[in-house]
């Protein structure tokens, strides 16, 4: 089964979307945004920008968890990951987003 990313309306009534892998874990968080029309061109982004492995940045928590961020030519992050408990699974978490991001389909929940 493909990824797909999910895209979602909060309880506040604004737009955030997960990209989730062909087993339906999340592999990366989007942040909210205030317009639908806004969270679509994040997920594009996200496609656009995930197979360029220097867009990645691979960081660790306060407490030393790995995760990564994913950022758009301008720098602006555009996904970040869960917390992993290994540098190795963390990376296996990017390749995921390589791997899923660009042919991705948007299953709409917001309606």
């Amino acid at each position: 089964m493909a990824g797909k990313f999910a895209l979602k309306k909060t309880t506040h009534g604004k737009f955030q979307f997960n990209l989730l892998a062909g087993n339906g874990q999340v592999i990366l968080s989007s942040e909210v945004y205030e317009a639908k029309a806004s969270a679509t061109a994040g997920i594009e982004s996200v496609r656009k920008n995930a197979p360029d492995d220097g867009r990645y940045e691979r960081l660790s928590a306060k407490d030393g968890s790995p995760y990564f961020t994913l950022k758009a030519a301008n720098g602006q992050v555009i996904g970040q990951s869960q917390m992993y408990a290994s540098t190795a699974s963390r990376d296996t978490g990017i390749e995921s987003v390589k791997t899923n991001a660009p042919g991705a389909v948007i299953d709409d929940q917001t309606a």
